[in-house]
């Protein structure tokens, strides 16, 4: 007790800045906003990377790297071209197509081992994508 008021006596002794309480109510929602951000909404994906290699004539391979907060029985995935979330059995069970990757003028096709699916335009050109 007597240290607090032998502080509290001293002319040069710092004590803590009043604020008002909008001050600290600013400072509370900056932090929230900070914090909410950097994370997705359930359900959602977003790219992180995309690299391009059209070094081969005729041929360009891509790949992506997507970042999903999927909900529960959810798992990353493609729809109409995009990362999304998709049912984890269609993953599981390797069924591809039934997760609509391809874009809607476009036939999705199993490759044969279940590694991944095709995507055919109407004017025949195919993209073959593969599941890591």
């Amino acid at each position: 007790m007597a240290s607090v008021s032998r502080l509290a006596r001293r002319k040069d002794a710092s004590r803590w800045p009043r604020m008002s309480s909008t001050f600290w109510a600013v400072v509370l929602l900056t932090a929230l906003l900070v914090l909410y951000c950097g994370q997705l909404a359930a359900g959602t994906c977003e790219i992180v990377t995309l690299d391009r290699d059209s070094s081969q004539p005729r041929r360009t391979i891509a790949r992506q790297t997507a970042r999903c907060a999927c909900k529960k029985g959810q798992i990353a995935g493609t729809t109409r071209a995009r990362p999304a979330c998709v049912d984890a059995g269609i993953v599981r069970k390797k069924q591809w197509c039934e997760m609509v990757p391809c874009l809607e003028d476009e036939g999705c096709d199993l490759l044969v081992n279940k590694s991944g699916w095709t995507c055919t335009q109407p004017g025949g050109r195919v993209k073959t994508t593969t599941a890591l």
